[in-house]
């Protein structure tokens, strides 16, 4: 990914700054909402040309960032999932969603007492699906849904339901961003407001096109967002490892589809042959030995189902995490966590041989999809070593985290429970920056 050649350049103003001394710090955690235009034109284009009327524009955002000050520099990460306004024709629904992954760099206009403004570029990747399925379409018979899955089409492009790996695109964003601190009584950290305005675009034309209709715009648009979050700013810190860090990790969960597998091959399918594994992002908070976190990650399984058929099995989880550091000596730290968040289950089954449109658009059954959520539990070791750098002034860190997922939902897929597939042991290994 492009961005990362960034980071050194961020790093070098870091050093430069904490070489003329006189630096403060300031680390952030914050969730967002918004909203942001977008007008699928080339689709809307084929529309018209049959005499039916445009999807509905725009979508929603929903998302979760990391930021860290350093001075009047910014650098800082972050995850937004877009959810399209959906549009009916006939008993189908036509809908879209995007997924980004954004580095962000940025400078401090001006910071007036607890008020701060910021200007700052993001770069990044990411995934878009677009799809048209029937709007009647639950399903009590997982075997009878395997032998005639057609429910209308799917057309994801970097797929991550293949895995995070698979995300994509160059993707950029400019933009500001303001806040206001609010103290707590008896609380180091502050809680604040902020929000976002600017325009998201994909730079380069036709870079997400699919079955010849281009989907850039699903990328683009001016948005507005709002949001909350805790910072950490160095003068109130009184424990010398406070700080709130980030984290990008990769692992294995110790389970496999057995059941669901059984499906597969009973019609005539391939069934899933290996682990899944999960690729994703924490962003871990501590003060005073107690630690508090936010993960999110994707486990993913792909495969070919038969000649003209693939098959993913993915899920993605996303947990709120309280503990306590049981021993730290030095720069190694052990802790344990307890987490409780979301979980969904989402099996896709598509024709790889579908036509192109306006043909696809007219003949729109060839693919399946069945989706379950609900809300998961777990709980966690964590063992860490902080390597100082640039003087102390952060420290990068690598990780290791080994713990046990419990669904606390029942889900199913047609009459299938998939519960024991959500449950189980995982392994994740991972590297990160903490102030």
């Amino acid at each position: 990914m492009r961005w990362i050649l960034y980071i050194p350049l961020w790093l070098g103003l870091a050093f430069n700054l904490n070489a003329q001394g006189n630096v403060s710090e300031r680390s952030t955690i914050y969730v967002l909402a918004g909203s942001s235009g977008a007008n699928i034109r080339e689709f809307n284009e084929m529309l018209s040309d049959k005499g039916i009327s445009n999807l509905r524009g725009g979508y929603s955002t929903l998302g979760i960032g990391y930021q860290y000050r350093l001075s009047d520099f910014i650098l800082g990460f972050e995850l937004y999932q877009n959810t399209g306004a959906n549009s009916y024709y006939r008993d189908y629904i036509i809908d879209n969603k995007s997924t980004r992954f954004y580095m962000n760099v940025g400078y401090s206009l001006t910071e007036e007492g607890k008020f701060h403004l910021i200007h700052y570029m993001s770069l990044g990747a990411g995934y878009v699906n677009f799809e048209m399925l029937k709007n009647q379409r639950k399903v009590d018979d997982l075997g009878a849904f395997l032998q005639q899955p057609a429910q209308g089409f799917i057309l994801r492009e970097r797929n991550i339901h293949k895995g995070t790996q698979n995300f994509g695109g160059f993707l950029t964003e400019i933009g500001f961003q303001f806040g206001y601190d609010f103290s707590v009584p008896g609380l180091e950290e502050t809680v604040g407001l902020l929000g976002k305005f600017g325009y998201s675009f994909s730079p380069f034309e036709g870079a997400w096109e699919m079955n010849d209709i281009t989907f850039d715009n699903l990328q683009s648009g001016a948005f507005f967002r709002l949001g909350a979050g805790i910072s950490m700013p160095d003068q109130n810190l009184f424990f010398p490892d406070a700080g709130i860090g980030v984290h990008f990790f990769y692992g294995y969960n110790f389970t496999n589809p057995d059941g669901l597998n059984d499906y597969l091959v009973n019609n005539g399918l391939a069934p899933f042959k290996d682990r899944p594994n999960n690729l994703g992002m924490k962003i871990i908070g501590e003060n005073r030995r107690w630690i508090y976190s936010v993960d999110i990650f994707n486990i993913a399984n792909s495969g070919i189902a038969d000649e003209n058929r693939e098959q993913t099995l993915n899920s993605v989880r996303l947990y709120g995490n309280y503990g306590y550091q049981l021993y730290k000596m030095r720069n190694l730290e052990l802790g344990v966590l307890a987490g409780l968040g979301y979980g969904n289950i989402r099996y896709t089954l598509t024709n790889v041989k579908k036509p192109d449109f306006p043909i696809l658009f007219e003949e729109p059954d060839y693919d399946g999809y069945l989706k379950s959520r609900g809300i998961m539990g777990k709980s966690e070791v964590m063992v860490a070593y902080a390597f100082p750098v640039f003087n102390k002034m952060f420290r990068i860190v690598t990780s290791a985290h080994a713990g046990y997922e419990l669904p606390l939902s029942t889900y199913k897929l047609g009459e299938l429970n998939m519960s024991s597939y959500m449950a189980g042991p995982y392994l994740q290994l991972g590297v990160g920056l903490r102030p």
